[in-house]
């Protein structure tokens, strides 16, 4: 009997899901037409709202954080999780430059008239049901429904257990605000978020949704990735490099990376891995170092490399420490063979999402540019700059790693397709 209940249960999960997904289906064509004021003033309206709500919004994210605490969650996932007064008025902010934003619906992409007459134009338009698949990150669940909406989609949305009521509280402010203007509350859902198999359901609901993208750890990006049937935008994981050349301003190079490294650890920009140039005086290379741990960040590298310059109180690296995203006050320090060497390990680690350089040199500036294969390239700047805020296209779903359809940070014309229109005269085909 136990496992015909397990049965039931996991049949009405997906059913749950699917009938979900069948209603924001239902509504997207209506999105799809919304009127740029209309949009943008929903927008607005849900910006307001948001700040409005505030003292529900912290209350529910308390309740979060303690059963976080409580299941041992790390401090990394703590800080993604947790909302304030300044977080809750950046989402907000987020949504009113959304709506100050182009409308990328209708915009024409390229266009000509054939030799017979013929008129054609390529247009952008929604992608339709948009599911998204996140961890912790409460701030995902607002930039979604607003990037959603103004690209004229629907969001179709699975958080993560850990921020179930706080993404409940806020999805529940802005399905209000729908509803007060007119539109479906159905414009943004939330799936339910009990067991990993509805992940699967939302995934694989071909036909119902029309794209998924995942944001988070890099198992979870993997999985959806691998097991979705549904067409998948990876935004991967920021395994990011700091290379700093011989010819790079010493001073300089120092705060961009301490920068990329402790300025908010738990995002996918920060930087993981120093690269130094061996041709550097041994001085400069412990100078590096010494500041990076000043700066309260622990170095992992090789041991008798690192402590034959006079440092002290490395951790040994693992192939682990190369490969993997800290998500913490730590990074791994290697001495390489000059921008050759720097890049040649990039290409090793790199996860495609960003890698920067300190130098002075423009030939060394453009052979790093050429040859580096990621999402986004910093010439003397902070890996923290790979931002859809920084790149001035407000709020983003995510940054995308992958070569096909997006690549960076993920905003408002990524999150639409093209559409061809042709116009004749009453043209037939020879």
């Amino acid at each position: 009997m136990a496992g015909m209940d397990n049965t039931d249960s996991r049949a009405a999960e997906r059913e749950e899901v699917r009938s979900i997904a069948r209603a924001a289906k239902a509504v997207a064509p209506v999105v799809a037409t919304l009127s740029t004021p209309r949009k943008n003033d929903v927008l607005r309206s849900a910006a307001r709202a948001l700040v409005e709500a505030e003292a529900v919004i912290l209350a529910a994210n308390e309740a979060d954080l303690a059963a976080g605490r409580e299941a041992g969650l790390s401090s990394s996932l703590l800080d993604r999780l947790a909302l304030d007064s300044s977080r809750i008025a950046a989402m907000a902010s987020g949504l009113e430059q959304v709506a100050g934003l182009a409308d990328p619906v209708g915009e024409v992409v390229s266009g000509r008239t054939l030799p017979n007459g013929i008129r054609m134009r390529q247009v952008r338009v929604p992608l339709g049901v948009m599911g998204m698949v996140y961890e912790a990150r409460p701030n995902v669940t607002v930039d979604a429904f607003g990037l959603a909406l103004k690209s004229g989609n629907v969001a179709l949305l699975r958080g993560s257990k850990s921020a179930r009521t706080t993404n409940e509280a806020l999805v529940e402010v802005l399905r209000g605000v729908a509803a007060n203007s007119g539109l479906p509350r159905e414009v943004v859902s939330l799936l339910p978020c009990e067991t990993h198999d509805s992940v699967q359901d939302l995934i694989t609901a071909r036909g119902l949704v029309d794209v998924v993208i995942p944001r988070g750890s890099a198992r979870l990006i993997s999985t959806v990735v691998e097991n979705a049937t549904v067409p998948a935008i990876e935004t991967g994981t920021g395994n990011c490099h700091f290379y700093i050349d011989a010819d790079a301003e010493l001073d300089s190079a120092i705060a961009m990376l301490i920068n990329g490294k402790t300025r908010r650890t738990s995002v996918c920009n920060a930087t993981e891995t120093a690269l130094i140039d061996a041709s550097l005086p041994p001085s400069a290379q412990l100078r590096i170092i010494e500041e990076l741990q000043a700066a309260g960040v622990t170095v992992h590298g090789d041991v008798d490399t690192l402590g034959a310059l006079g440092a002290r109180d490395v951790v040994a690296a693992t192939e682990s420490d190369w490969a993997d995203e800290y998500l913490s006050m730590d990074i791994a320090v290697a001495l390489v063979d000059g921008v050759g060497g720097a890049i040649d390990h990039i290409t090793r680690y790199s996860t495609g999402h960003t890698e920067a350089i300190a130098s002075l040199n423009a030939r060394t500036l453009a052979r790093f540019a050429a040859e580096v294969d990621c999402a986004a390239v910093m010439l003397n700047a902070s890996t923290a700059y790979t931002d859809g805020e920084q790149y001035g296209m407000g709020a983003e779903i995510g940054i995308s790693t992958q070569k096909l359809h997006a690549r960076g940070p993920m905003a408002l014309p990524e999150l639409t397709t093209t559409k061809w229109i042709l116009e004749g005269d009453g043209h037939v085909r020879p």
